[in-house]
């Protein structure tokens, strides 16, 4: 069955140089078992977990992700104390999921002592309230091991794994590379995102990887509502019942549809500025309730297109901080911090989004 979401102390700053990191608490043992099939641990799998939060796992559900920036201090330090925060403000507002260091979290450009860090300060902020899921996908399958080694040993609850992008790998090398990363114990939510990635995970290999109990979910970037329909025959058609693998949309100009499609909810940009609307509209769209997702949804729909003016996350960063969420847009390169000349689209959208007043 799937789940739905029911819905300090001071901190490091962390500088985008160093290797050396005195982490802000160790990882402890984990030790309770997975309430749900979506999540199985080692003592309902063949397959050995690595690492010591596998008795601990929250499993994924339904609902809405917040696909979270990571906040940088005007000298591109990490900085802690605001992100400790901004997870303060999703537990309040409601949010069903988080998806931390993926591409929003400008994962790529962090160091492996700097995504430590962010993981100890999540799981002291979230861990047990809501599914802690990371982005470990790369280019290079022994990197994604590395840093999917490193989540499970901070008791992260699962993986985000991209299709490893400019290779443009073969179908048969794709089912080979998500087996291999489910194999090493955690949770895996597949990421299909052709338009960055340049490879696209097709439905039928979806289904063909769908019986690994360690493959829980997908997250579907491609803006195709088609592609819901189709990865459920895909799972069907591979003797996998087609509610074991949860379908999370991850473009939000689409969510409504996507999930009052057969879908479980979405990883979104939007959830940063408007976590409470987002949860909502998730919530009414897997109750097919369609009036209710325009009501909520109408207002919010030049935000989910005007979000991408520039390369995501410039924009949204740069929202979070016109609200006052943070205080720095700063981003490390090669992005920078939102042009001028767009102040004034994403001025409007969160006015139409009913996120920022006029004085």
């Amino acid at each position: 069955m799937k789940l739905f979401c029911v819905a300090t102390a001071a901190a490091l700053l962390v500088a985008p140089s160093t290797n050396a990191f005195a982490p802000i608490s160790q990882c402890g043992e984990r030790s309770i078992s997975s309430p749900s099939q979506l999540a199985v641990s080692s003592a309902a799998s063949p397959l050995a977990a690595v690492g010591n939060n596998s008795d601990e796992r929250i499993p994924m559900r339904q609902g809405s992700y917040v696909a979270l920036i990571t906040p940088m201090t005007p000298t591109g330090a990490v900085d802690l104390p605001s992100l400790r925060l901004l997870l303060q403000f999703h537990l309040e507002s409601g949010t069903d999921g988080l998806c931390i260091l993926g591409t929003t979290g400008e994962a790529s450009v962090l160091t492996m002592a700097e995504r430590k860090a962010i993981l100890d300060v999540a799981v002291e902020e979230v861990k047990g309230k809501i599914p802690i899921l990371v982005g470990t996908g790369t280019i290079d399958p022994e990197h994604v091991k590395e840093q999917t080694l490193q989540a499970i040993d901070c008791g992260c609850d699962a993986s985000l794994v991209v299709t490893p992008y400019y290779v443009k790998p073969p179908q048969r090398g794709l089912i080979r590379h998500f087996e291999t990363m489910a194999d090493l114990g955690l949770p895996v939510c597949i990421y299909n995102v052709p338009g960055r990635s340049g490879v696209d995970f097709l439905p039928e290999s979806i289904g063909q990887v769908a019986g690994h109990p360690n493959i829980v979910a997908v997250k579907e970037a491609t803006g195709d509502l088609s592609r819901v329909a189709k990865i459920h025959e895909a799972c069907e058609a591979n003797g996998v019942p087609k509610d074991s693998l949860l379908l999370f949309s991850g473009d939000d100009g689409s969510t409504d549809e996507f999930v009052l499609g057969g879908g479980d909810g979405c990883i979104s940009v939007t959830a940063n500025v408007a976590p409470s609307r987002m949860h909502n509209l998730m919530m009414a769209a897997l109750k097919k309730d369609q009036d209710e997702v325009k009501r909520i949804n109408a207002p919010l729909s030049r935000l989910h297109q005007d979000e991408f003016c520039e390369a995501n996350p410039i924009p949204i960063k740069w929202a979070i901080k016109r609200i006052g969420k943070i205080d720095c847009a700063y981003l490390r390169p090669p992005l920078d911090e939102l042009s001028p000349d767009f102040h004034g689209v994403m001025e409007t959208a969160l006015k139409e989004a009913g996120l920022l007043f006029d004085n």
